[in-house]
């Protein structure tokens, strides 16, 4: 689902008239806790439409919800419940929902997020912006920015752990995957499900994957 920051809205043709300003559009009002408020509940509704029509009219049965940038347990649940208003509720008519893993809460609390999601897919340029606090916007800071930094494997690993101890599904996007086979190699041997890559990296990740999956089975 939609995870426009304020500034990004505001530079859309008319967003400016809507918008708030925000001193740190990238910590402020998007993804989650714009779907329940009073502000955007109306537009969401409309995200809501699209998915039903692609799901039940057009027969995309397969079409996934993914929820970003979703900060707290209590978020969660009300994001559920604008869900279900809009007629999209988790299994009915093999729904699934999944949820974007990018702040330190949703490792921390993995196995609650858990309990309402069927599954976690790691934002790993959010995750490490928010664990190192690094902006990751800024040319200034882009030599401390690295998903592979230790402080950021440590938490993906522990998300991983959580989630197969819940029997949640996993993935990750992001560019790390595609830019560094070692951490490719990191996630499989962490029993990640998924890894999506850019199409120009697909077939060296793929090699790398093989590799590493031999090597676990043969441990």
């Amino acid at each position: 689902m939609s995870d426009f920051k304020t500034n990004e809205y505001a530079r859309l043709i008319g967003g400016s008239a809507f918008e708030p300003h925000e001193e740190n559009p990238m910590l402020g009002w998007r993804g989650a806790s714009r779907y329940y408020s009073e502000g955007y509940r109306d537009g969401f509704a409309l995200e809501c439409r699209a998915v039903r029509m692609a799901r039940e009219e057009l027969g995309l049965e397969n079409i996934v919800i993914m929820i970003p940038f979703c900060r707290t347990i209590a978020e969660a649940d009300k994001v559920l419940a604008e869900l279900s208003k809009n007629g999209l509720v988790r299994h009915r008519k093999g729904l699934q929902i999944h949820v974007m893993a990018e702040i330190p809460s949703n490792v921390l609390l993995a196995e609650r997020f858990a309990e309402r999601f069927d599954g976690f897919s790691i934002g790993s340029n959010d995750l490490t912006q928010l664990v190192l606090g690094v902006d990751r916007d800024s040319d200034i800071l882009s030599t401390l920015f690295d998903e592979r930094d230790e402080a950021v494997t440590t938490a993906i690993a522990e998300l991983l752990s959580k989630a197969q101890k819940s029997g949640a599904h996993t993935g990750i996007c992001g560019q790390a995957p595609s830019d560094h086979p070692e951490f490719a190699r990191f996630l499989v041997e962490h029993g990640i499900d998924s890894i999506s890559v850019s199409p120009d990296s697909f077939l060296a990740v793929k090699r790398v994957i093989a590799k590493a999956e031999d090597a676990f089975r043969s441990r």
